[in-house]
């Protein structure tokens, strides 16, 4: 158990906690395992990547024999159940693998191995991983609660875990489940994400250090400046920016190595000092907003909004790709307004709603102070600051004003909400459970371009309900 933690505790920081949890319910093959455990957490949080490293340390170290499964790839019981049997089965051959057309027949074949371990005189342990555990409420009724009594039914030191977003209560139906112990991975707040990217220090070494090879002088500028101090300072200056609209630390990760090379442009050239946080920070500020905009998507090239040549041809190329792939994104047609409501409502003022949406608002007066705020310069501007949170009731509301006809407020209506969260073209404020009662708040994700290119496709002119071009 202690040789399972220590050597997880280095590839998971953060994590000390879980990890010790799990040692001492499952580190352990010579004693009995729980017969189930439902491991629930936000997306990025872990769940999968540390279940996979630490089932791994347990079949190599304790000879136990794993299953790890997705429940989306495997979307009838059928493949569910034969995909189990062949992980934990000894090793068969072509015309020999194992069948199970049914719950009962797989209970069966399991029950056969356990009196097959026990002939050999030597006991087998077995651990089940099932990855999007929800969809298993979609099922056969008999699968889920067949899975969480696999242990007394098989007779077998067995456990299976469970891997979700949700908390299990959302797991109960008319028949009831049995108790499961529940462990719950949170959200990296951030210090602790900062100190996980950290760790690509080293990566980035080697990176520039492969580099620059063969060039002396910007190798050894390398050398001096990629410390752990300037290191520090990038992810401070990048977390100020993306932590609050995205704490998905893999999506993270990826866009804060693309920014980092153009944080290192000036420290290469000579033209800014490593230990000159302030221009670096003018250097980095419009390229970190600009690929805020582009989080969850897959450009070809981040915008690179600092100087030089060259710009005209990236923003082709990056406006391009944009392009390609609103034009791509099969949304129903009222999703594709809904995300245009929330673009709106993440980018203006919830003051300006009545003046923007409603057609009889009534006359503005003009004051000194309302002409100086609308002289806005680029770096005031909300398109250039980021996307505020905003409520269901207030999301609903903008789209009833934006759309010419009637529509009634239908479950599927809702759904797509949902939908557009699970594309990652919104996300989670707080509140992600409570959707219906409307408590829960979203922001957009995606940028200025990618809207308009989506209002084209609908006819909707979203410029037009922007408050920094009015």
């Amino acid at each position: 158990m202690e040789k399972i933690c220590s050597a997880l505790e280095p590839i998971f920081p953060c994590r000390e906690s879980a990890i010790n949890t799990l040692a001492e319910l499952i580190g352990d093959s010579r004693e009995a395992y729980p017969a189930a455990i439902h491991l629930f957490g936000h997306s990025g949080t872990g769940k999968t990547a540390l279940t996979k490293a630490f089932f791994k340390q347990c079949q190599r170290q304790q000879h136990v024999r794993i299953a790890q499964l997705n429940a989306i790839e495997c979307y009838t019981t059928k493949i569910l159940l034969e995909y189990v049997l062949d992980a934990l089965a000894p090793s068969q051959g072509e015309g020999d693998a194992l069948r199970a057309d049914n719950m009962l027949e797989f209970v069966e074949k399991l029950r056969q191995l356990h009196d097959q371990s026990k002939s050999d005189g030597d006991p087998q342990s077995f651990l089940i991983a099932v990855d999007n555990a929800e969809r298993l409420r979609d099922m056969d009724a008999n699968v889920l609660p067949v899975l969480l009594r696999l242990q007394q039914l098989t007779s077998l030191n067995l456990c299976v875990v469970l891997l979700s977003q949700l908390p299990f209560e959302k797991f109960y139906n008319k028949t009831g489940l049995s108790e499961v112990i529940s462990l719950h991975l949170p959200q990296y707040n951030k210090a602790e994400t900062q100190r996980i990217l950290s760790t690509d220090l080293a990566h980035t070494r080697n990176y520039y250090f492969e580099k620059f090879s063969s060039q002396h002088e910007r190798l050894e500028t390398c050398k001096e400046a990629l410390t752990e101090d300037f290191y520090g300072n990038y992810l401070n200056l990048f977390l100020s920016v993306f932590y609050k609209a995205c704490r998905d630390v893999p999506e993270l990760r990826l866009t804060a190595r693309k920014c980092f090379d153009i944080y290192m442009e000036p420290v290469l050239d000579g033209s800014v000092e490593a230990t000159d946080i302030s221009r670096l920070w003018r250097h980095i500020a419009g390229p970190l907003r600009s690929a805020l905009t582009q989080i969850y998507m897959r450009i070809d090239k981040p915008i690179n909004e600092a100087g030089g040549g060259g710009g005209g041809g990236s923003s082709a190329l990056e406006d391009q790709s944009v392009r390609k792939l609103a034009q791509s994104l099969e949304l129903p047609y009222y999703g594709k307004y809904l995300l245009i409501a929330a673009f709106l409502a993440s980018y203006n003022s919830a003051k300006q709603d009545k003046r923007l949406f409603v057609k009889h608002h009534g006359k503005q007066r003009k004051r000194m102070q309302t002409v100086n705020a609308k002289a806005k310069t680029s770096d005031k501007m909300s398109t250039a600051l980021g996307p505020k949170s905003f409520s269901i009731d207030r999301l609903l509301a903008i789209f009833y004003a934006i759309l010419e006809e009637k529509v009634g407020l239908t479950c599927n209506l809702l759904s797509q909400i949902s939908t557009l969260v699970h594309l990652k073209l919104l996300s989670f404020v707080s509140g992600e459970q409570n959707i219906m009662d409307g408590s829960a708040r979203l922001q957009c994700t995606v940028g200025l371009e990618f809207v308009l290119y989506i209002g084209k496709v609908v006819g909707f002119n979203v410029r037009q309900y922007l408050c920094d071009f009015m």
